[in-house]
């Protein structure tokens, strides 16, 4: 969690709308691990004009590429002011 935290700024003390949580295998200790995270939706926000909901799929893979977590977080972030 904290790999994903401090690697998205958009988790900048944000709270999800919604969740998805997986661990198909389990971590065991000295593992090496990765994240790999992908926006795969934005959707403007209809009564917040300044924000937008962001929709981001994370994976958590041990080194052999072994999927160990699948998080999915739908979360409201704030649009970037026009210059």
């Amino acid at each position: 969690m904290r790999m994903l935290v401090e690697s998205v700024p958009l988790a900048d003390g944000l709270v999800g709308a919604e969740l998805q949580l997986a661990w198909p295998k389990p971590t065991r200790p000295g593992m090496m691990l990765q994240l790999f995270s992908e926006i795969v939706d934005i959707v403007p926000s209809r009564s917040k004009p300044h924000m937008a909901f962001v929709t981001m799929r994370n994976e958590t893979r041990d080194q052999e590429g072994n999927v160990l977590q699948i998080f999915t977080v739908k979360m409201p972030v704030f649009k970037r002011p026009q210059a």
